[in-house]
C-alpha cells in the first residue's frame, strides 16, 4: 500500500491505543470486521470516506489528526521516526507539567549519554 495508508494507519492504531480501544471494541464502533480494523492499521486497506469518518467518530478526533507529520516524500524510515515521535506526544498529553518536566529531564540525561559515545 501507500505510504500514506501507512501514515493513517498508523495514526488510527495510536489514537486507538490511547483510548483504551481494542480492534474489537474500535470494530464494533465502526461496524466493521475486526480483521478490517488490523488490515488499516497495518496500512494494508484503503479504507472510504465513510468508513474514515465513522473511526474519527468513534476515536472523538478531528480528522485531520491522522495526517498530521505526513510529507509523501519522507523515506520509511523518518515515517517510523515520525510515528515514534507522535506515540511518545501521545504519551504525554494528559500528564500534568512537573511529570513532563520530570521526562524531559530524563529524556536530556539519556541523549547526553548517547551523545558523548
Amino acid at each position: 500500500m501507500s505510504k500514506l495508508s501507512d501514515h493513517v494507519g498508523s495514526r488510527i492504531r495510536i489514537f486507538r491505543k490511547k483510548r483504551g480501544l481494542t480492534q474489537a471494541q474500535l470494530s464494533e464502533k465502526v461496524q466493521q470486521p475486526q480483521s478490517y480494523i488490523s488490515d488499516i492499521e497495518r496500512g494494508e486497506k484503503n479504507i472510504s470516506l465513510d468508513t474514515l469518518e465513522r473511526i474519527v467518530e468513534a476515536l472523538e478526533i478531528h480528522p485531520g489528526e491522522l495526517f498530521n507529520s505526513y510529507n509523501g516524500m519522507q523515506s520509511n524510515e523518518q515515517l517510523k521516526k515520525d510515528r515514534q515521535i507522535d506515540l511518545l506526544t501521545f504519551m504525554l498529553k494528559d500528564r500534568d507539567l512537573r511529570e513532563i518536566s520530570t521526562i524531559t529531564r530524563l529524556i536530556e540525561d539519556v541523549l547526553k549519554a548517547y551523545d558523548t559515545k
